[in-house]
């Protein structure tokens, strides 16, 4: 029997956009009309809450009129067929990995259907508006907020997602800019525990250069060519 490779496959905002889900931040700088600045730090919090709050009310009522897309149904298939250890870590917050299927998954960005308590740190699955000051089922705060990594805090999980690119023979990457970090040092500290690097993304990204392989294309075209040469690779009666 062979021993399968650990994979671990990092997307980002391209493969959402098959959905119909804008990118993070457009030409200029903007995200969805607004400045970055206005809508994801803490000090935007602060100084508007109400802005804030209706800018992500606004992102998580929209998940409704969208659906998983032929990547994320690859992705999922993956997860569903791949024996060996997997982790797909995302930087999207929406939920459409799910939706498709995909289990063995982590949103390193948050998540818009989850809802965060500044005052103790309890997070709970939010599918309405989130005015400010709402209260906290748990602790009974006046202060949940969008479960949404804002620039300066610190992503979710990262130990276990450095721990996942330490033990991976294989690092994906899909669908993403490779300007945010840390997410787009994931492909350094691959390559430095000696990992096979695999870029498929529409455009040359800022870290191409770090892959040992790029592909270039839709994502909903190179995910599913993907997936299948690797399931045909390391056919069931090879797995262990």
């Amino acid at each position: 029997m062979i021993q399968l490779p650990t994979i671990v496959v990092l997307t980002g905002a391209g493969i959402s956009a098959e959905s119909g889900i804008a990118t993070f931040r457009a030409p200029g700088g903007l995200w969805e009309g607004h400045r970055v600045e206005d809508v994801c730090t803490l000090e935007a919090l602060v100084r508007d809450p109400a802005l804030v709050h209706r800018f992500y009310d606004l992102r998580r009522a929209a998940l409704a009129s969208v659906a998983p897309n032929v990547t994320h149904d690859a992705l999922a298939r993956l997860d569903r067929e791949w024996r060996g250890a997997l982790l797909i870590v995302t930087q999207n917050v929406d939920d459409l990995h799910e939706r498709a299927g995909a289990v063995r998954l982590l949103h390193m960005h948050g998540e818009l259907r989850s809802a965060l308590c500044a005052a103790c740190g309890a997070r709970r699955v939010w599918e309405a508006a989130l005015p400010p000051r709402t209260g906290c089922p748990a602790c009974g705060a006046p202060a949940l907020r969008p479960d949404i990594v804002f620039f300066g805090e610190m992503p979710y999980q990262m130990e276990r997602i450095a721990d996942a690119l330490s033990r991976a023979n294989l690092f994906v990457s899909v669908g993403t800019s490779g300007a945010v970090y840390p997410a787009a040092g994931f492909v350094r500290l691959a390559r430095e525990h000696g990992a096979a690097t695999l870029e498929l993304n529409l455009d040359r990204s800022e870290g191409s250069g770090w892959f040992d392989e790029t592909r270039r294309g839709p994502a909903g075209i190179l995910v599913p060519a993907w997936v299948d040469e690797v399931l045909t690779s390391y056919p069931p009666s090879s797995r262990t």
